[in-house]
């Protein structure tokens, strides 16, 4: 049960999250990039569905050459016994070409199969790839330092930012998450197939994910800092009255304070 990634839990997990971003920033864009990521993941579980079905026409073909090949061989062996003089070197070139062609015919449709399905997960993965940078431009001017920057100082080319320390660092998770997701959407591809294309294009996008999320976090990191050092600013010092007030209170501290100074 929790040795593999379950698609429709994953679906689930993407819909909370576009609740989610919904109640903190309503009409922002990043609620559509989740949704369409939701309706991209139902996709892809059933890509997962159809590369787990056997494609039973060209196992029915692979069948049908066999069986011509069985055939033609038991045709030749049948016809030197009743000849008993052996081949002709023309019958011989055209067995050898009739072996050579069955063959290629049956790793063509052996290999058919395979390939077609990695072609249709390969596709999926070039979505999660390009889902990938999407969410990175949406965090692209999402920077710390405009917490910083003065409106003097800004351009008429200078991106709106309206959010507070608070809000940013919500948007800028949210962009993580969905890149995790991405990752884990690919995982899904890597844990239905043993091919190694397939595993080598799945371990690029959880590289790629990884290292948008990297960044990301850099960036809460800094305002993480910054909300600490406001909210140790509002945090008023200890008056002078206050202090004598507690030292009063504490017999303690007045015995320390009349004994005299060595």
């Amino acid at each position: 049960m929790y040795r593999r990634l379950d698609p429709q839990k994953t679906i689930a997990t993407l819909n909370t999250l576009a609740d989610r971003i919904d109640e903190r920033f309503p009409g922002a864009s990043l609620n559509a990039v989740c949704k369409e990521l939701s309706a991209i993941a139902t996709e892809t579980c059933g890509r997962i569905a159809w590369v787990s079905r056997p494609y039973k026409a060209i196992r029915f073909a692979v069948i049908l050459v066999i069986a011509a090949a069985a055939c033609l061989g038991w045709f030749l062996i049948r016809r030197v016994r009743m000849q008993g003089d052996g081949f002709s070197i023309e019958e011989l070139e055209a067995g050898t070409n009739a072996i050579v062609l069955t063959g290629a015919a049956l790793f063509f449709l052996f290999s058919l199969e395979s390939r077609l399905k990695r072609a249709k997960i390969l596709h999926g993965i070039d979505e999660l790839r390009a889902m990938s940078h999407v969410v990175d431009m949406h965090q692209l001017t999402k920077d710390p330092s405009q917490m910083l920057t003065f409106a003097a100082k800004r351009t008429k080319s200078s991106p709106q930012r309206t959010l507070t320390a608070f809000q940013l660092t919500r948007y800028l998770d949210y962009c993580s998450e969905l890149l995790s997701l991405i990752g884990k959407l690919a995982a899904l591809y890597a844990q239905s197939t043993s091919d190694s294309v397939v595993l080598q294009a799945v371990n690029d996008i959880e590289t790629l994910t990884n290292g948008i999320s990297r960044k990301i976090w850099q960036k809460i990191m800094i305002l993480d800092d910054d909300i600490a050092e406001e909210a140790a600013k509002e945090i008023p010092p200890p008056t002078s009255a206050s202090s004598k007030a507690s030292a009063s209170a504490d017999p303690a501290a007045v015995s320390v304070s009349k004994t005299p100074k060595e």
